[in-house]
């Protein structure tokens, strides 16, 4: 438990550091945040949210890497450096979502090989365990949902590091201290050092497609290891709990493209339309917005687990 508080306090330095110095480059270089007519903000503002979130992740794992002190499986560093890289190509320049769905796809077949795949339906559609073959179409299937919706709720201040803060420790309870809490505690710590920045009037800092996109996949990875039957977790049904831990960011995403197909847009092509958006009409205050969002959430979760 000291080596986990230890690890949350050195990442949120270093990541108030790196937020620092990325911003001062960014600001130097003049690369800022265009504001759109979808945009939530009218301050200059960086997308350098996810750079230094994943450069704290990096030194931090260096650091355990030449002390020979493996904390987590560094091997997930490939698949995670490889989501995060096309999250910085899009946030620079805008990438095609086919070729965002194409790498993915690839990430996700990364992580299968490093053994997290969902083997067991837990009696949904009167499936136990099932073959591996339709286990690696199903976690690929749930890895494109998951990291895509995440992708979508981050459209107003607070709301996808508060939500990403809930999840992680969301399934460190279920999944009762996995092989994956150094792993998101230095998240965690990253995200946290992050908030100052994000609800700052000026010179805003937002997460970006590097962060979200890495943000989702780890939460993905989360998901996928509790479903694993092979691992000790808190009892009830894995598959409800999963998705009420991951409730809202499913839940918008399925609504939006409904939305969007019924008005014969592209169910991919961004809008104003999310439940968080929505929410405007209760309170203008991103931070009350978001607040809303993750307690309702963690209601549902509770809610889910009495009732099992």
């Amino acid at each position: 438990m000291e080596v986990e508080y230890t690890l949350l306090l050195y990442s949120a330095i270093l990541g108030v550091g790196f937020n620092l110095l990325f911003q001062w480059i960014f600001i130097k270089r003049k690369k800022f945040d265009p504001i759109k007519a979808r945009s939530s903000h009218s301050a200059l503002a960086t997308k350098t949210g996810g750079i230094a979130l994943f450069s704290s992740l990096f030194v931090c794992t260096l650091y355990f890497y030449f002390n020979r002190n493996e904390i987590f499986d560094f091997t997930l560093l490939l698949p995670l450096s490889t989501i995060f890289i096309i999250g910085v190509y899009d946030d620079f320049y805008e990438a095609d979502f086919k070729l965002k769905f194409f790498i993915q796809i690839i990430v996700a077949k990364l992580f299968i090989d490093n053994g997290f795949l969902i083997n067991n339906y837990y009696g949904l559609f009167g499936f136990q365990e099932i073959p591996y073959l339709l286990a690696q179409f199903t976690t690929i299937f749930v890895f494109l949902v998951i990291v895509n919706a995440f992708n979508f709720i981050d459209g107003i201040d607070g709301l996808a590091i508060s939500f990403a803060i809930f999840a992680l420790i969301g399934f460190e309870f279920l999944n009762h201290s996995s092989a994956l809490s150094s792993l998101n505690t230095i998240s965690i710590g990253g995200l946290l050092s992050l908030y100052y920045f994000n609800f700052k009037k000026e010179r805003k800092i937002f997460l970006g497609d590097a962060g979200s996109l890495f943000l989702g996949s780890l939460l993905a990875v989360n998901a996928f290891h509790y479903l694993d039957s092979s691992q000790l977790v808190v009892s009830g049904n894995r598959v409800l709990l999963s998705v009420g831990v991951l409730f809202y960011p499913l839940v918008d995403l399925l609504r939006v493209f409904i939305l969007r197909i019924s008005q014969k847009k592209s169910p991919f092509v961004a809008d104003k339309n999310h439940i968080h958006h929505e929410l405007s009409k209760i309170s203008k205050n991103h931070f009350i917005r978001s607040l809303i969002i993750v307690s309702l959430n963690f209601t549902i979760v509770f809610l889910i687990k009495k009732i099992l």
